[in-house]
């Protein structure tokens, strides 16, 4: 009979699915330090790091015998980015802002945006083949493919930029914390 607990590929497989775990809270994490959010990125750190400890343990101690356990770990890497990477896509945390490219000037376009998103402003330009119409719009980026399916079956050759990320407001840089601050001091 195979003890489950301490059989070899049993342990491979647990630090292949605590590596991906670990490594997609790092992506997580990241996002959350690059917007700020402090309190987030420490709780998701915390975590990741003491399943990391869960996962490097048993294939530092059992490589020699075993060393796909090394190759369990390393899968675990690989595949945790990419699960944090269509986490991070599905969960679409933030804000956007699109840049819409319309032939047609005109309110009709402007009222379908500005009723789409928030802080929709408009500049009215020329192309090579005639005026365009402008606009410059913010949303929700967890609402931005069923907003943008509803403009563009208005306005089918419409050419749009999306900007990833995008933040509202004036937020001031955090100070310098550490041996940094002492160069900062006036």
């Amino acid at each position: 009979m195979i003890d489950w607990f301490t059989h070899p590929l049993a342990v491979a497989a647990l630090v292949f699915a605590l590596r991906i775990m670990d490594v997609s809270l790092g992506t997580m994490r990241t996002i959350m330090v690059i917007r700020g959010h402090t309190v987030v990125a420490m709780g998701l750190g915390f975590v990741e790091v003491t399943i990391w400890v869960f996962a490097v343990t048993p294939v530092v101690m059992g490589v020699r015998d075993h060393p796909f356990l090394a190759l369990a770990f390393a899968g675990g890497f690989a595949t945790g980015n990419a699960a944090g990477i269509l986490l991070e896509r599905k969960l679409a945390l933030g804000t956007v802002v699109v840049r819409l490219i319309s032939r047609r000037a005109g309110a009709e376009l402007t009222q379908l945006v500005a009723d789409l998103a928030s802080g929709t402003a408009v500049f009215e330009g020329n192309g090579l083949d005639g005026p365009r119409t402008l606009l410059y719009a913010s949303c929700p980026r967890k609402r931005l493919n069923p907003r943008l399916r509803k403009v563009r079956a208005n306005e089918p050759d419409l050419f749009y930029v999306v900007e990833r990320f995008s933040q509202t407001g004036a937020v001031p840089l955090p100070a310098p914390t550490g041996w940094r601050a002492i160069f900062k001091k006036k």
